[in-house]
């Protein structure tokens, strides 16, 4: 399979809701957050899954992968728009290495609804 790098996505970073004390919380500004536009990516599905207990919730899964040689400013905690929806990292990025050399980087993206 050839994966084409043609899609654009927005990086969003939320700064830490800072108390009335000072400290920074665990709690995101999202109102607040920086936007970075990254282009020539590929985002493909992955695994969805079903919940139907009590609060029936559908999580999908995405894959963000980027041309060789290319690594993004992506951290866990950010979220991502792509393909018109908010996702969410899931977990820590995967940056490749190839011969003591950044080869490309992959993430994990997901979207709960329900």
């Amino acid at each position: 399979m050839t994966v084409h790098y043609t899609q654009t996505v927005v990086i969003l970073r939320a700064p830490f809701v800072v108390d009335r004390y000072g400290n920074a919380t665990s709690e995101r500004d999202w109102s607040s957050a920086t936007r970075t536009t990254v282009r020539r990516v590929s985002v493909q599905p992955e695994q969805s899954t079903e919940d139907d207990g009590d609060r029936p919730a559908v999580t999908s899964g995405l894959r963000l992968i980027t041309r060789r040689g290319v690594d993004i400013d992506l951290i866990p905690g950010d979220r991502v728009v792509a393909m018109g929806r908010l996702l969410d990292t899931d977990g820590d990025v995967a940056r490749w290495v190839v011969g003591g050399r950044h080869h490309h980087s992959e993430a994990r993206l997901k979207e709960v609804n329900g």
